[in-house]
């Protein structure tokens, strides 16, 4: 089994789902707490706890593939989007300095939100596809959605880049498939070389929200269920009414401001908005049940909010419920990633050792 390098590993989940594909002979995060989640589950020796402007590429082992989920702040179009060249996403460039310095592994992976091919028409990956391309990498895009494998919508863009004098005529395909987007037809219409990468499509999704709550979690008490109900717009409201006469089971949502006041909007399609970093309450996700025949209300639990990335029952989460809800939604979903390295990392690794021989 080829090793693999996770730069900006956060909680540990890039590693947890390259298992049985990669092993991680190195990670890297400057979260403590995050480190505590990765340390709780892997071995602790090979993380190496600090930003990732103190790494230098002598820290690094030789491995066959590079993963970096550099920060998505100044990407996301929730943000001011101030592009990758941004103080967070910014990042990325000191990822690239080290990959300079250890000489660069054969694969390269690096994941972020939907804003790298779609804000400003895809002049961000614009940019770093020619810094991957002036280092000798040939590169393409894949949007790969959560919602695919689990009932939570999270679309991230996944950048996979290998050295030029690799064949992989085997492994791409002449134009767009599923796993293009328009917005990254777009971008790839600004690069030369673009790469269209060949993926199978997952098997329909079988799971749904109320596959993934814990019936035993402990609500809010009445007077809370009360308020939170009471930010439904009527709309809203009006909706619930008809989805109870339905068998309806849990509605998760949001508070947002709307026209100066804030409101709760939930969504009926048995699926999970997408996880965020629990920074203020409206940032945190509330469900509506139904127990005992009336509406109650409580917060997404941490357990849960790792069932919706795809994560193990037994995975260890230390730490506050904050902590825990952070290391969650900010992350990448397991099962994404399994894809990922079962049918295009690991096979395109193989095939650069093959022709290495």
């Amino acid at each position: 089994m080829e090793g693999f390098l996770d730069f900006f590993a956060g909680s540990g989940l890039v590693t947890e789902g390259m298992r049985g594909f990669f092993r991680a002979v190195w990670a890297n995060d400057h979260c403590p707490k995050k480190a505590a989640v990765y340390r709780a589950n892997f071995a602790s020796g090979r993380f190496m706890q600090c930003g990732i402007e103190r790494v230098r590429g002598g820290d690094v082992p030789e491995a066959a593939l590079g993963w970096a989920s550099f920060p998505c702040q100044d990407l996301s179009l929730a943000g001011r989007v101030a592009g990758i060249g941004g103080d967070r996403s910014g990042l990325a460039w000191e990822w690239l300095r080290v990959v300079d310095e250890m000489g660069g592994p054969p694969l390269l992976v690096a994941e972020n939100v939907a804003g790298l091919v779609s804000a400003r028409n895809g002049a961000h990956y614009q940019v770093l596809h020619d810094a991957l391309q002036a280092r000798g990498y040939r590169s393409g895009a894949l949007e790969l959605n959560a919602i695919r494998w689990l009932p939570q919508s999270r679309p991230r863009i996944f950048v996979v880049s290998v050295r030029a004098d690799l064949d992989v005529s085997r492994f791409t395909e002449k134009s767009p498939g599923w796993a293009h987007s328009s917005a990254i037809v777009r971008a790839a219409g600004r690069v030369n070389d673009f790469l269209w990468w060949k993926l199978p499509e997952p098997p329909a999704r079988e799971s749904f929200l109320e596959d993934i709550i814990d019936p035993g979690a402990e609500c809010n008490a009445e007077p809370v269920t009360r308020r939170v109900l009471g930010l439904l717009s009527p709309r809203h409201q009006t909706r619930l009414l008809r989805e109870m006469a339905n068998g309806f089971q849990v509605a998760p949502g949001y508070k947002r401001t709307r026209e100066g006041r804030q409101v709760l909007e939930l969504r009926f399609d048995r699926v999970a908005g997408c996880l965020r970093t629990p920074e203020g309450g409206s940032s945190r996700q509330v469900l509506v049940l139904k127990r005992d025949g009336r509406l109650a209300t409580r917060l997404l639990t941490v357990r849960e909010a790792a069932r919706l990335m795809g994560v193990r029952d037994d995975y260890r989460i230390p730490g506050s419920y904050n902590d825990g809800y952070r290391a969650m939604g900010d992350a990448v979903a397991v099962p994404v990633v399994r894809h990922l390295a079962e049918y295009l990392l690991e096979p395109l690794c193989s095939a650069q050792k093959k022709d290495g021989a």
